[in-house]
């Protein structure tokens, strides 16, 4: 059971591709107060792993004491973070807090390509600065990337560059049109590229000793069935099953990349709303219509809800950039 939450919409970057139009600090975002209430709510629902992104997490004064408040309940404290932001010392408060991994952002190889993406100057460098300084005061980090149709063919770089650098895995997201990212949705990939690389990135999973995981590609648990591979993972799509969401305001939705608010913690504890929303249950049914419905591998791989929505207006529609049922995106 995993939830992230969007812990501010500050950030020190502009990026294409952001789900949430980060930038400036949103208007009555959870205080400290607030935000230990929901993590009681979140422990107490049962939740496990507990994401602090954004925005730029690292950005909240607040982030250590909130770090340790989560490792103090049980949870497990991670990150999501473009990485431009850790020093040594701030590592090194973060570990002792209790968060026990970072996820930084790297979209390319080629530094001036993850500059321009992210509209910061020098954040490739300071994102391998982060990962280093991660490194010296004994905190696992790993490699997140996001794929579009102008870096697809630096995936396989990239997970060389985690093994390289000491990351412990390689999370590879693969773009959903959402927040600022429905502006470059032509650079997403379509049926037919997005089949060819899960299959290059499971093959690349045999041949490196950390973990690699698509992310909002949950097709790859079929591919990895297909090709008779073992996976840790249980199922593709997590949106409202084992996994949800939480705004820097407090609005509950089923995933990042879904944007429909099904609660929100200042009116209601997190842990009514996971168990009561109407559309957390819907989405539980797997009662999906089109190709989805019909798929021998609908309860592992579940297709992305958040891209279903966004192309037929439905989060329980089919999957339209799935190969595999064929009728749709090639």
């Amino acid at each position: 059971m995993i939830v992230s939450w969007n812990s501010t919409n500050q950030c020190n970057m502009f990026c294409d591709h952001c789900y949430r139009d980060a930038g400036a600090k949103a208007d009555m975002e959870l205080s400290t107060q607030e935000a230990k209430k929901m993590l009681d709510e979140i422990s107490q629902a049962g939740f496990k792993i507990m994401i602090f992104s954004g925005g730029e997490p690292l950005m909240r004064d607040d982030i250590v004491e909130l770090v340790k408040y989560a490792a103090d309940l049980g949870l497990r404290p991670v990150f999501g973070t473009n990485g431009t932001l850790i020093t040594k010392d701030l590592a090194k408060k973060l570990k002792d807090a209790g968060a026990m991994g970072i996820g930084i952002s790297l979209d390319s190889m080629d530094p001036q390509k993850h500059d321009r993406l992210r509209k910061y100057e020098g954040a490739w460098a300071e994102a391998v600065r982060g990962m280093q300084n991660c490194k010296e005061v004994g905190l696992p980090f790993q490699i997140h990337t996001t794929v579009m149709d102008w870096n697809k063919d630096e995936i396989e770089a990239l997970t060389d560059f985690a093994v390289e650098i000491g990351a412990v895995a390689h999370h590879i997201f693969f773009l959903v049109p959402t927040g600022r990212a429905v502006n470059i949705e032509q650079e997403s990939l379509r049926a037919r590229e997005y089949e060819e690389l899960l299959n290059r990135i499971q093959d690349k999973a045999d041949k490196v000793d950390i973990e690699i995981k698509p992310t909002c590609a949950p097709q790859f648990m079929r591919i990895a069935r297909q090709k008779g591979q073992k996976v840790r993972f249980g199922r593709g799509c997590l949106a409202g099953t084992s996994y949800c969401i939480i705004s820097p305001r407090g609005d509950v939705q089923p995933c990042a990349y879904l944007n429909i608010a099904v609660g929100n913690v200042k009116d209601k504890p997190f842990n009514l709303i996971w168990e009561e929303s109407d559309i957390f249950k819907e989405l539980r049914t797997m009662n999906y219509s089109g190709g989805c419905g019909e798929c021998e591998f609908k309860k592992v791989c579940g297709g992305c809800r958040a891209r279903a929505y966004f192309y037929h207006g439905s989060f329980m529609a089919e999957e339209p950039w799935c190969l595999y049922h064929g009728r749709t995106g090639i």
